[in-house]
């Protein structure tokens, strides 16, 4: 199953994808009398994606090609989480060969700001303090249930859904100072999420997805998941020990390498899932 928020009159809305285009939530309470919440933070917040993926399994997929539907190019698309309680980066997670590569003992953890959050079509900001910024293709994880000390095997069950990411990251200030991380992952405009989330049914293995970074329509790196040192699953474990994880948060799972971005480039992150939008951002650069 797949939702995605789309604007509408200024707000955010929930919308279920079907073969004719994104039902609204609200278009498909009005037919079925039914109540679901209007986004998807509040979705997961109450608890109602499961209910709603066994309508959706349970014949709701066919009754959705009977209601009016919102055209994919006709759609103005938001982030599919707009204000998370967190936003967590790992660092360091990928090797072409885990086998001749001493993997951390702990995955590597950063915070970035919700006041950074963009989503489809906002510009990546390069302030003019900006020397050598970088972005970075994820996977991103939509935590589903509020959460702590969750054993690795029972991750599947926290999560909500995956999306597409880009991390932004002010290369020089971090060179200059691993300390000075925080501030150098930590500028508006410096994480982009894409507009849709695909619910773990539709995702064959989580261990081999593709994860790809474009640069002006030229594959830059791209690596499958199997490379990663921690998994998804590890990740999220890992955090929720020391942090307890709430609906919506949105975990990064590392990337395949950072390319260069400067004024006029068009970054895109694909991952490589059935029906999951590519996410695409235009740089410009602050006078």
């Amino acid at each position: 199953m797949k939702l995605a928020m789309i604007y509408t009159e200024n707000n955010a809305e929930a919308a279920i994808a079907s073969c004719n285009g994104y039902v609204l939530l609200k278009t498909l309470n009005h037919f079925e009398k039914s109540q679901w919440q209007t986004t998807v933070i509040d979705l997961a917040t109450g608890n109602e994606l499961n209910e709603l993926r066994t309508w959706y399994k349970n014949g709701g997929v066919d009754k959705l090609e009977t209601m009016p539907a919102l055209l994919e190019h006709e759609t103005d698309f938001a982030p599919v989480i707009e204000k998370p309680n967190s936003i967590w980066g790992i660092g360091l997670n990928y090797a072409e060969n885990k086998c001749t590569i001493t993997a951390p003992s702990h995955p590597v953890t950063f915070l970035k700001p919700a006041s950074a959050l963009i989503g489809p079509k906002d510009t990546i900001e390069l302030p003019p303090l900006s020397t050598r910024t970088t972005g970075e293709s994820e996977l991103a994880l939509i935590i589903g249930k509020t959460c702590k000390n969750v054993p690795v095997h029972e991750v599947p069950n926290v999560i909500a859904g995956i999306t597409t990411s880009l991390d932004m990251t002010e290369s020089d200030i971090h060179a200059a100072n691993p300390r000075f991380l925080a501030r150098a992952k930590s500028f508006d405009t410096y994480i982009s999420i894409g507009s849709d989330l695909i619910t773990l049914d539709d995702i064959h293995d989580i261990h081999n997805i593709k994860v790809s970074t474009i640069l002006n329509g030229e594959t830059v790196h791209e690596m499958a998941t199997d490379h990663m040192l921690y998994t998804p699953w590890e990740i999220v474990s890992y955090l929720s020990q020391s942090t307890t994880l709430f609906p919506g948060d949105i975990i990064l799972t590392g990337t395949p390498g950072p390319v260069v971005i400067t004024h006029g480039d068009l970054l895109e992150c694909r991952l490589s899932i059935e029906g999951l939008n590519p996410l695409r951002n235009r740089v410009v650069r602050l006078k």
